[in-house]
């Protein structure tokens, strides 16, 4: 019974953390972590994920985000449910996934693979070796278009896991996958690919959303959030209208910009973000004008968003 009241836990936004990096050294800045982390805690956000995507947590390195996964458990400190992001290989996503057991975390997600070579099969025994080894309720983060559903499928009765992170924008896809997954397995369906989605995954069933507007701009994600949960279509439809260009600025270079967007918006507004770390390279001087034309649009400045 805990799993399936876990898994609820997820009905809402998920608040990917960003890890702002030193401008010379591209060392971590670590009062900027706890800085922002307490910025979503105050905000109202219930579920934080430190070592997303967004968090850059491909460019850190293994002790880092074992440091970062530490650090945002105790910034958060029992406010909200902390989902601790888990990878690379199998030995060393239960590593990790063991140490955020260790240090409080509430519960895994586990990225997909990167390794060039992989198959159904292989991402099944990947997923399900790490959710058995793992004691923490666990989220499978799915955006590979070229795996099948079928891993869903196949891992969806294991009790630990509680949710799935869906990242292939194919809506009659996820639409059957939630719809072949008997709801008795207690699994939330979460929109992995933020507010530009949210409203298309919702009516296919998902029942929550990860996002990274959130880190400067959270009160336009609760209203997303609260216009779908009360089946709101009109207002939900107002707030895509809004976001939908800086959700568009983030898409850019086949998403290349992800993370530099977030980064460069709370840098324009006083939040302490922190410049990015290779592979990913600072917003070009275009795109930046573009953003601060939405960020003026929006009416945010360093005193209101505080």
């Amino acid at each position: 019974m805990y799993y399936a009241e876990f898994s609820k836990k997820f009905e809402t936004i998920s608040g990917i953390t960003i890890t702002p990096f030193k401008k010379d050294s591209k060392e971590i800045d670590w009062n900027g972590v706890k800085d922002n982390v307490e910025f979503l805690i105050k905000k109202g956000v219930k579920v934080i994920v430190p070592c997303g995507n967004t968090s850059e947590f491909y460019s850190l390195t293994i002790e880092e985000a074992k440091e970062e996964i530490k650090r945002v458990v105790e910034y958060v400190n029992g406010k909200a449910t902390v989902l601790a992001g888990i990878g690379y290989s199998v030995g060393t996503a239960i590593e990790m996934g063991n140490y955020a057991k260790q240090v409080g975390a509430d519960s895994v997600m586990i990225h997909m693979p990167i390794h060039p070579y992989i198959t159904n099969e292989g991402a099944i025994e990947y997923f399900k070796n790490i959710i058995e080894a793992v004691d923490l309720p666990a989220v499978i983060y799915f955006k590979d278009p070229d795996l099948s559903d079928e891993i869903l499928f196949q891992l969806a009765p294991l009790e630990r896991l509680v949710g799935v992170k869906y990242a292939v924008n194919d809506l009659p896809r996820f639409a059957k996958a939630v719809q072949t997954v008997p709801v008795e397995h207690n699994v939330t369906w979460i929109c992995g690919t933020a507010e530009k989605w949210a409203p298309f995954f919702s009516n296919a069933g998902a029942k929550g959303f990860t996002s990274g507007l959130v880190n400067l701009y959270p009160e336009k994600s609760f209203e997303m959030l609260e216009a779908l949960q009360s089946n709101n279509n009109e207002a939900a439809w107002k707030v895509w209208q809004e976001v939908l260009p800086f959700e568009n600025l983030r898409a850019k270079y086949n998403n290349g910009n992800n993370v530099a967007v977030i980064k460069e918006a709370m840098k324009q507004i006083g939040l302490n973000a922190g410049v990015t770390r290779e592979p990913v390279a600072e917003l070009k001087a275009e795109d930046k004008i573009e953003l601060r034309n939405l960020i003026d649009a929006w009416g945010l400045t360093p005193q209101s968003v505080n």
